[in-house]
């Protein structure tokens, strides 16, 4: 569910990178970002900036490879002072963990508010789920957001030499400015390894809430 009302604009922005290329590590964050920064050296150093996870197709990554949609794109989440910087990608081929993408031209994606928001995987201290709902009850108070909160299932990412634990996230009966808020702020840390980038959801009726 969206809404209409007019609200500013937010401050960040989504640039969508078409992509070529086949294939990328199964774990291929970490490498994906490493690739990003060596064009976009600032991007480690913008807060809100996030990368958004690529859209893999759906039981490939049973091995060390998985396939790219033929629809995917890179989403970038950055503030709006950065979009022109990272124009700098357009007709670049990144080296993700040995895998060539080719990158296109670039379109910005306004931010939405929605009553549901979504987020693959947000950054967690530890294994401990109501530990991590709590962390994350806390952040949400700090933003001064007002929401429902669905934990969902435990998963990992590589990064330096061990895995970060990781939660999957459902935010819902968001507010219009609420719902923004959380997009342009992100929950938790390591933002650029696809951690805590909220999108839009269809309802949070999909999951039985």
């Amino acid at each position: 569910m969206s809404f209409e009302d007019d609200l500013p604009p937010a401050g960040v922005v989504d640039l969508a990178f078409p992509l070529a290329g086949r294939t990328v590590p199964r774990d291929y964050m970490q490498a994906l970002n490493a690739a990003l920064q060596q064009v976009l050296p600032w991007l480690a150093q913008e807060a809100r900036a996030g990368v958004h996870p690529l859209k893999l197709v759906q039981g490939s990554s049973v091995g060390p490879v998985s396939l790219l949609s033929q629809r995917t794109r890179l989403l970038l989440r950055l503030p709006r002072e950065r979009v022109a910087d990272a124009r700098a990608l357009a007709g670049r081929t990144l080296s993700v963990g040995g895998h060539a993408l080719q990158l296109g031209e670039p379109r910005e994606r306004e931010l939405l508010p929605h009553a549901t928001l979504y987020a693959y995987a947000v950054a967690a201290e530890g294994e401990d789920e109501v530990a991590f709902m709590q962390t994350v009850a806390g952040e949400l108070q700090s933003l001064g957001v007002r929401t429902h909160t669905v934990c969902g299932k435990r998963g990992g990412r590589p990064h330096e030499d061990h895995t970060l634990t990781t939660f999957s996230l459902m935010l819902h009966a968001l507010s219009q400015a609420d719902s923004l808020r959380v997009q342009e702020q992100g929950l938790g840390p390591h933002r650029l390894l696809g951690c805590g980038v909220f999108v839009p959801h269809k309802s949070a009726a999909a999951v039985g809430v």
